[in-house]
C-alpha cells in the first residue's frame, strides 16, 4: 500500500501526516509535531533555517522507526519567504521573516518605479508590506543580493536541503508579487525595473514535479530513501486543494492566517479588484485562489500567549462568548503585525486601556466574523458570482463560536472541515501525481468521504 507523507510547516508549528488510500477513502495518521516561530536576532525577525530542516528531518526519522517509510514525501510552508544562496549553494543569512519591520516604507519606494495599478495589472497581488518583491528590494539596496546566485522560497529550500535539487514551484511563487500572472511565469518587466537580477530565479515547475530522492547524508541520518515531490508548495494552495468547493462557495483557510476566497480558472486584474485589495494566488492545476488575507487565529495566538498559556483556547472563547460586548477592530491594523503585547495593542485601538478580557478575546471573535462577511459582499460584487455556501478548512475550522458568528453575519449556510486541510491536499497532490486517473474533482470527492464535514 502506498504511502505518502506530508511536511505541512505554518508559522507557529509543523507536523507530519501520513496518508494512503484504503477502501477508497483517505487515512492520515500523525507522525510528529514540532514547533516552529520566528526569532529575533540582532533587531531583525528571523527563521532559524537550520532548526527547521533538522525538525524536517526528525519527522522523517520517526517514520523509519514506526515502520511506516513514504513512497513519496512533499513539503509545504506559509508563503513569501525565502532564503539566498551563493555560488557554492551555501545560505546567505539571516533568512528574515516576513513580520520584520525592514519593509517599512517599501511599498512606496517600489510604486515610485513601477506604479502600483501597473504591479497590480501584471502580478494581481494584495499589496501587503511583506510581500517578496519589496523584501527583495530591501535586500538589493542592502547589497544581500550582490552574491545571491539562487532563491529558494522556504519550501523550496527544505526541499532542496533534503535532495540537493534546486527548483522553484510555481504556487509558492505567486505568492512573491513577481509573477506575470497571465503568463505564470518570473516577470522580466517586474524584475528589470527593480534592479533584481534574473539569473537567481529557476523556471518554475508545478506540483507534481519530481525533485528527487534524498541526499547521501540524509539517507544515512533518516536510514532510508524516498522520493520528493513538490505538492502545491504554499499551504493555502495545498489547503484549497483539499476544500470540496463549488462554483457559489468561498473558502476560508483558518490558521495563524484567515485566507477567504474563491477559485477562478482565470486571474480577476482589475482595479476594482486592487481597490479592494484581493489577490489572485496560483493554485492546483493552474487554478487561481481569488482571495484576501485577514489577520486570523494570529490575534488569539498572540493573546494566549500574553497571558502565559494560562487559558486553552475553548476557555478563551467561553470567556468570550460570556462577555457580551464588543469594539470593532481591523484584523488586519498595522498594529496587530507584531505587537510586543496583543492585548494592550487592542485596548489601545478601541481608545479603553480598561476594557475587560472577555470583551477584548470577544472583540476579535466579532471582527474577525464582520470582516468575513465585508470580504464575501466584496467578492459576489468583483466577481459577479452569487455565493450561498462558506467552507472553512484548517485549525481554526475547530472553532464553533467563530463559526456561528460567520454564519450569523453573513446569512450563508457554512460547513466546517477537514481539520488538516492543508497536509490532506499536499498528500492528496501526491496521490494524483501516483494515480494519473485521480482528478482533483474525484480527489475532492474522496476528501468529502473521508473526514467529517459538519454543517454549522
Amino acid at each position: 500500500m502506498a504511502k505518502f507523507l506530508a511536511v505541512d510547516i505554518g508559522a507557529s508549528g509543523g507536523r507530519h501526516i501520513l496518508g494512503e488510500i484504503v477502501n477508497g477513502k483517505l487515512l492520515l495518521s500523525e507522525i510528529y509535531r514540532f514547533e516552529n516561530g520566528m526569532k529575533k536576532e540582532n533587531g531583525s525577525l528571523i527563521w532559524d533555517v537550520e532548526a527547521l530542516f533538522n525538525e524536517v528531518k526528525n519527522g522523517i526519522k520517526k517514520c523509519g522507526e514506526l515502520g511506516k517509510i513514504p513512497d513519496t514525501v512533499a513539503i509545504d510552508t506559509w508563503g513569501v519567504d525565502y532564503v539566498l544562496l551563493d555560488k557554492d549553494k551555501k545560505e546567505i543569512l539571516p533568512a528574515i521573516a516576513y513580520r520584520d519591520s525592514r519593509t517599512d516604507g517599501i511599498p512606496e519606494e517600489v510604486s515610485n518605479i513601477i506604479p502600483a495599478e501597473k504591479l497590480y495589472s501584471i502580478a494581481g497581488i494584495q499589496k501587503q508590506n511583506f510581500n517578496t518583491i519589496y523584501q527583495l528590494y530591501c535586500d538589493k539596496k542592502s547589497g544581500k543580493l550582490d552574491n545571491a546566485e539562487y532563491f529558494l522560497m522556504m519550501p523550496e529550500y527544505l526541499s532542496f536541503k533534503l535532495t540537493g535539487v534546486i527548483k522553484n514551484e510555481y504556487t509558492e511563487a505567486s505568492t512573491s508579487n513577481l509573477l506575470n500572472a497571465k503568463e505564470k511565469m518570473w516577470d522580466e518587466y517586474l524584475l528589470d525595473s527593480l534592479g533584481i537580477k534574473k539569473e537567481i530565479f529557476s523556471s518554475l515547475s508545478l506540483p507534481g514535479t519530481l525533485l528527487g530522492g534524498f541526499t547521501d547524508e540524509v539517507k544515512a541520518e533518516v536510514g532510508f530513501d524516498a522520493s520528493v515531490v513538490f505538492c502545491p508548495s504554499h499551504d493555502t494552495a495545498s489547503a484549497v486543494a483539499a476544500c470540496p468547493i463549488t462554483d457559489s462557495a468561498v473558502y476560508i483557510s483558518s490558521g495563524t492566517w484567515s485566507l477567504i476566497g474563491t477559485e477562478n480558472k482565470e486571474a480577476v486584474l482589475t482595479k476594482e479588484a486592487m481597490d479592494a485589495n484581493f489577490t489572485n494566488e496560483g493554485g492546483i492545476e493552474y487554478r487561481f485562489r481569488f482571495l484576501k488575507n485577514i489577520m486570523g487565529m494570529w490575534l488569539f495566538q498572540n493573546i494566549r500567549k500574553n497571558l502565559d498559556k494560562k487559558y486553552t483556547y475553548d476557555e478563551m472563547m467561553e470567556m468570550a462568548k460570556s462577555s457580551g460586548s464588543f469594539c470593532r477592530i481591523d484584523p488586519n491594523a498595522q498594529e496587530f503585525v507584531a505587537p510586543d503585547n496583543m492585548i494592550e495593542a487592542i485596548r489601545s485601538y478601541v481608545g479603553n486601556k480598561d476594557l475587560p478580557l472577555g470583551e477584548v478575546i470577544n472583540s476579535v471573535y466579532h471582527s474577525l466574523a464582520l470582516t468575513y462577511a465585508d470580504a464575501i459582499s466584496e467578492i459576489e460584487r468583483i466577481s459577479g458570482k452569487t455565493i450561498d455556501r462558506i467552507n472553512v478548512v484548517g485549525g481554526g475550522s475547530k472553532d464553533r463560536y467563530l463559526n456561528e458568528l460567520m454564519k450569523k453575519y453573513t446569512g450563508k449556510r457554512v460547513f466546517a472541515g477537514p481539520v488538516e486541510a492543508t497536509a490532506t491536499g499536499n498528500i492528496i497532490s501526491q496521490i494524483m501525481r501516483y494515480n494519473e486517473s485521480i482528478t482533483l474533482e474525484k480527489a475532492r470527492e474522496i476528501i468529502k468521504e473521508s473526514f467529517e464535514i459538519y454543517e454549522v
